[in-house]
């Protein structure tokens, strides 16, 4: 007869502690007795991780230290040449300096023996200590002062846009009302209704009598001008549109808001030509040109996109920007624009958007940028400030703060946008205290009463 002996179980726990006490009893003999250290594979080790991580390096020393050498004895050859011709070096100060670019001289009683820079594949060269360039001084330009201030809006007023005749001008507010208004008088011409939220961007056409507004209501209006009265609808944008732009030479309307991205309507047939996506936050701003880039958006995700209008994609992605891209306006004359961001203010050259420089100085969140042809450059923030800039070397000229409306708070000082009408004489601003203010230069100003306090930093030479 066979008997069963039962089998005793133990937790997991205590299998697994039985079988590391086990294995430490085996092991504990050898601890402290390690394997010796295989010198020739440490070393090769230490050499494959060296190239690894500094290969670059070792290769450019190498080849300063052939370029030295072959420079050495080029030198003593042309040396020993030239005693042997009569011509004699009487100082070290005529000796060429080791790895010099820029041929040395030794001269003679009796001549002069040029000694050319080595003339070698490699493309490793000493710099030449040079001073760093000056700052160029900037144009004057005549402050600016507040001459008019009309208000009319029962809300906040976000946009504006000046009609090509330079006769008239239109804004749009929170109260969801368009008003135009007569640019000579400053009086109210004609008030559109139509829109169920707060109106946030204006366009009017150079070749159509046609306004465009858009606004928080996801929609997109065509008024036709001759009878005050909407046209068109363009449907398609899934949430708020804040800025719309025309293109200046073929009948497209560009859209874009809180959904990221930016659309491009044919404005007769209301079709959606492209949807150009690529943005991850909010499109603050969007301007056309004729050339190339046709489209450029900045947004709330701090890049600045640049789109080829035919093949409706990106181009570029300018990435500078630290903050949220609220404002992007195109020089008149120049193949330039700047973008606006509380960073900095960043200026860049067309069509591949190469950063020419910064415009720091005003820290506030700057909602709006203009630009007139004669190179001023003027940015509005949400505290009510406002810059003016020479827009060649970037000098910030006069700095304004727009007074508020008796009765407003002080929070009320936001300026949410602004143009030059079409002779940039004058500067139209929307602001946050329901008014609109026009400013123009002060005629009486002269290079004298208010000369340019032109400081440029005095820049060290720097050691090479």
């Amino acid at each position: 007869m066979s008997t069963t002996q039962d089998v005793q179980r133990h937790s997991v726990h205590t299998l697994v502690f039985r079988s590391l006490k086990r294995s430490h009893d085996m092991f504990l003999s050898n601890h402290g007795f390690l394997a010796p250290i295989d010198e020739k594979a440490e070393k090769v080790k230490k050499t494959v991780k060296a190239r690894d991580c500094y290969g670059l390096v070792f290769d450019r020393v190498k080849r300063n230290n052939t370029l030295k050498l072959h420079s050495a004895e080029r030198d003593l050859n042309l040396q020993h040449g030239a005693i042997q011709d009569g011509v004699n070096y009487t100082s070290d100060a005529t000796m060429v300096a080791e790895g010099a670019l820029v041929p040395a001289s030794a001269v003679s009683g009796t001549g002069v023996v040029h000694i050319p820079a080595p003339a070698t594949g490699n493309t490793v060269q000493s710099i030449i200590p040079r001073r760093a360039p000056a700052m160029p001084k900037p144009k004057w330009h005549a402050p600016w002062k507040l001459y008019r201030v009309i208000s009319g809006h029962l809300g906040w007023v976000r946009c504006v846009a000046v009609e090509p005749g330079n006769e008239w001008f239109a804004t749009g507010s929170a109260d969801r009302v368009i008003k135009i208004w007569d640019l000579a008088s400053g009086h109210l011409k004609v008030s559109l209704t139509g829109h169920i939220s707060s109106v946030r961007g204006l366009a009017v056409s150079a070749r159509h009598p046609y306004l465009f507004s858009c606004g928080e209501d996801r929609q997109v209006k065509c008024w036709d001008l001759e009878y005050n009265k909407v046209i068109r609808h363009y449907h398609g944008h899934l949430s708020a549109v804040y800025t719309l732009a025309l293109h200046p030479n073929i009948d497209v309307l560009v859209t874009a808001g809180r959904d990221a991205t930016c659309r491009v309507w044919d404005m007769r047939t209301k079709a959606n030509v492209h949807t150009l996506t690529g943005h991850t936050n909010t499109i603050a701003s969007v301007v056309c040109q004729a050339a190339e880039p046709q489209i450029v958006t900045g947004s709330h995700d701090c890049t600045i996109r640049l789109w080829d209008l035919a093949a409706g994609k990106s181009k570029a992605t300018l990435t500078n920007h630290k903050k949220s891209v609220r404002s992007l306006v195109f020089h008149p004359t120049l193949y330039m624009f700047a973008s606006a961001s509380p960073d900095n203010i960043k200026q860049w050259k067309c069509p591949d958007g190469k950063f020419i420089q910064n415009l720091p100085g005003h820290n506030a969140i700057i909602n709006c940028l203009a630009v007139n042809p004669e190179g001023v450059l003027v940015s509005g923030a949400d505290n009510g400030t406002l810059h003016c800039w020479d827009w060649r070397t970037g000098y910030n000229f006069q700095r304004l703060q727009a007074p508020v409306q008796p009765g407003s708070m002080d929070s009320e000082s936001g300026i949410f946008s602004m143009i030059f009408d079409q002779s940039g004489s004058r500067l139209l601003t929307t602001e946050a205290d329901k008014t609109i203010k026009i400013y123009k230069e002060d005629d009486t100003a002269t290079e004298e009463t208010h000369p340019i306090h032109w400081r440029p930093e005095i820049l060290k030479r720097r050691k090479y």
